[in-house]
């Protein structure tokens, strides 16, 4: 309940601050939709090199000091999708999931943010995102809500960033990560693959009149 709350006043924001068109895709896709994500997994047993980003990063836990302008929704000039995007990042940051890391920078940052979510958080992660992802076991973590600023896309941040979650994550004792990558988006489906992550599910979401219904269907039985 709380999550579709806090998705109906990011709705109203929309409208008022002059971005009707998102709003009207937004409404049409939850009206009648079909669409599909592709779910990937690292097995944290098997060694696996960071990745380097064309900057030198360093993730570590999100804190009340950081600077988040980046989200920043009265900027000049955001497009529709600026403006979801920045809603969407603000929602999960008040969803009450406490598990937010940043990619920083010798001299400054965040320029990048991620949920590593453990298995005690299930209650929370459903009461948000509903259905969305399977509830997860004692050995698994999810990684979800990735966002890279937009200046600093394109330098290999998320990659690097992904594979120092997925070690913390290791330090929990948590053997798989898994993270979820909307099939329409191939930047960060490539930039899960350089993390180590291999595709094993897809998710298949069907909304009618505002209804959603989530499959998880396995790749091998898919191929089979």
């Amino acid at each position: 309940m709380r999550g579709w709350l806090l998705r109906l006043r990011d709705l109203v924001r929309l409208l008022i601050t002059g971005h009707a068109g998102r709003v009207w895709r937004v409404v049409s896709h939850r009206l009648y939709s079909n669409c599909s994500s592709i779910g990937l997994r690292r097995d944290l047993t098997v060694p696996f090199p960071a990745p380097a980003a064309k900057l030198p990063i360093v993730v570590r836990p999100l804190i009340a000091g950081d600077d988040l302008t980046f989200l920043d929704l009265t900027a000049p000039g955001l497009s529709d999708d600026q403006m979801f995007e920045r809603l969407g990042q603000r929602r999960i940051l008040r969803s009450g999931l406490e598990t937010c890391y940043v990619a920083v920078t010798p001299d400054g940052g965040p320029y990048f943010m991620e949920w590593l979510v453990l298995a005690s958080a299930n209650d929370r992660v459903r009461a948000f995102f509903g259905n969305l992802y399977p509830r997860l076991r004692a050995d698994e973590a999810l990684l979800e809500g990735a966002y890279t600023v937009e200046a600093f896309r394109g330098q290999g941040i998320m990659a690097s960033a992904m594979t120092q979650m997925a070690a913390r994550a290791a330090e929990a004792g948590v053997r798989w990560v898994i993270t979820f990558v909307d099939e329409t988006y191939p930047p960060a489906m490539k930039a899960s693959v350089r993390a180590g992550f291999q595709p094993y599910v897809r998710r298949v979401e069907t909304y009618r009149l505002l209804r959603r219904r989530v499959a998880f269907i396995a790749l091998d039985r898919i191929a089979s």
